[in-house]
């Protein structure tokens, strides 16, 4: 057989996300050298890889054999590379993290020095929202993930890193009357849901049931993006992370609501599956945040008690 390395990435990628397109993206590739290296590596078996029903592509029986040898395939090859880099005196490999929406603007910070320091180490972020994220440590594609609520299963392994606050938020337009709301008095205004899935979702519910508040007008959309800008249109207020607000209360565009109860404090924290055997450069990547957690919350979100 003549498979090369590129073409079991690039299956891989196809049978995680069962698109060429979503391969092709994910790969950085356009969808027609994905198809090509598809077909090279169909080539070489007689039985089919892939089956497309309608405008669906599915992977076969035979085609989810060759997508789990082809991982340890791939496991073993990078193996083989940290081990030429290690004689070398350098540490490298890939270091997969999964983050959840609003952890973008808090992961990049926990990895700058480290990515400084160890150049041949790859780092890969994926941000989505918490059912991702968890499914993602449940089958085992990333190496950590960061959360603001730790999931119940798999059993997992933290290293806490800071407090996430949540506050109410509108823009800066909105009339309030009262100096200090009560947590029933946010029924009477146009609340907007993360969707389902979110841990800030989860939590804002949790804080509505606890206090009996049923807004009588809603809506939901699908990142902290777009409840930021729905919020800073007008649409309505909403629960939202302190950490992902800095810009927009520094300069006026969106203003935190005083509400008896809040904030919602939880805490950020970086996970893993318990029993899992770290890789050198995840290791020491643990290391390097567990020792330099403080350092890095004093140098980058002292700003987060400046705003409240």
């Amino acid at each position: 057989m003549n498979y090369t390395i590129h073409q079991l990435r690039v299956f891989q990628s196809i049978c995680k996300n069962k698109s060429i397109t979503k391969a092709s993206e994910e790969l950085y590739l356009t969808q027609p050298a994905v198809s090509i290296q598809l077909k090279k590596l169909q080539d070489q078996f007689d039985i089919p890889l892939t089956e497309v029903i309608g405008r669906q592509l599915y992977i076969t029986d035979f085609g989810m054999e060759i997508h789990r040898v082809s991982a340890r395939i791939l496991q073993e090859a990078e193996s083989l590379k940290t081990t030429v880099d290690q004689y070398k005196g350098l540490l490298s490999g890939k270091i997969s993290i999964s983050v959840v929406s609003t952890g973008k603007y808090v992961m990049p910070y926990f990895l700058k020095q480290f990515s400084e320091a160890h150049p041949q180490v790859e780092l890969r972020i994926d941000v989505t929202n918490k059912n991702a994220v968890v499914e993602s440590l449940t089958k085992n594609e990333t190496d950590f993930s960061l959360v603001s609520v730790l999931p119940e299963n798999p059993p997992v392994e933290a290293v806490e890193l800071m407090e996430n606050e949540l506050f109410l938020v509108s823009n800066s337009d909105r009339t309030i009357s009262k100096k200090t709301f009560k947590p029933q008095d946010i029924s009477e205004l146009p609340i907007i849901f993360r969707e389902k899935g979110s841990a800030t979702r989860m939590v804002m519910k949790q804080f509505f049931s606890d206090h009996n508040i049923n807004p009588e007008k809603s809506m939901e959309l699908m990142s902290n993006e777009a409840v930021k800008q729905a919020v800073n249109a007008g649409l309505g207020v909403s629960i939202m992370p302190l950490i992902g607000l800095r810009n927009e209360l520094k300069y006026g565009s969106l203003k935190i609501i005083p509400v008896k109860g809040l904030p919602i404090v939880t805490r950020w924290n970086l996970i893993y599956t318990k029993g899992k055997r770290l890789t050198p450069a995840a290791s020491e990547l643990l290391n390097f945040i567990s020792s330099h957690k403080d350092e890095i919350v004093k140098d980058h979100f002292s700003w987060v008690e400046e705003v409240k």
